[in-house]
């Protein structure tokens, strides 16, 4: 199985510590949010990991290489202007293969054990979500979960409404037709959703959405202090 790590967004919100470090670079624990990633991909055999790249795509890079340093191997694709989550998957599609892939958000940090990840069968799914507890800088949510199921808010099923994690496992034909361009994520899971072809499940573990400067800091101090221990 391979995986995409996506990190080409400029991290405006992250600013003035994305200036001249990309935002999957930055810090926590002593260790940069996008190799605590890597790791967790390698520990679980998942050693094919390709990586989008735009603002200050030479000095990321420049820093993770081929993965060699971390025993996976890299793929790197560039574009010129962020494409957005969907459109930056579309682009780097030929070396994702056929098969389905698991896709991190490059400024998430979690505990989830992406061993799960691999247990995850699509069947005629187009892919697979894992939601968590709405965090307080989005208190209504993304999408309803119900029996393994997820559901757009507008369906108004009678579950619970979660936050996407950033994590999921994807089938390449979700982006079946579509040409390469600017274009999000969101969209194409709400039609699937329409459809009855997303699956999802609730994560019990930490997660962090390191959006702000002040959450890199909360984070890099509870790490520090073992709260996630």
């Amino acid at each position: 199985m391979k995986a995409m790590i996506l990190a080409a967004g400029l991290g405006n919100r992250m600013r003035p510590l994305t200036l001249y470090k990309p935002k999957p670079l930055l810090e926590v624990g002593s260790k940069s949010l996008i190799v605590w990633h890597i790791e967790k991909l390698k520990s679980i055999g998942v050693t094919d990991i390709v990586i989008n790249s735009a603002w200050l795509a030479d000095v990321l890079i420049g820093t993770l290489g081929n993965g060699s340093q971390f025993g996976v191997n890299i793929l790197w694709t560039r574009e010129d202007e962020g494409l957005e989550t969907a459109g930056g998957i579309i682009n780097a599609l030929p070396l994702l293969g056929d098969e389905p892939f698991i896709l991190v958000n490059g400024d998430v940090w979690t505990t989830f054990d992406f061993a799960d990840l691999l247990k995850v069968n699509l069947q005629d799914d187009l892919a697979h979500l894992i939601l968590v507890e709405n965090p307080t800088q989005h208190p209504k949510g993304d999408f309803t979960l119900k029996n393994g199921r997820a559901y757009t808010l507008d369906q108004e099923v009678e579950g619970e409404n979660l936050t996407f994690s950033g994590i999921s496992v994807i089938h390449p034909k979700m982006f079946d037709g579509l040409e390469q361009g600017k274009r999000p994520l969101a969209p194409l899971l709400k039609e699937a959703m329409l459809k009855g072809q997303i699956s999802a499940q609730k994560m019990q573990t930490a997660w962090v959405d390191v959006g702000t400067p002040e959450r890199l800091t909360a984070l890099d101090l509870q790490i520090r202090e073992g709260v996630f221990a």
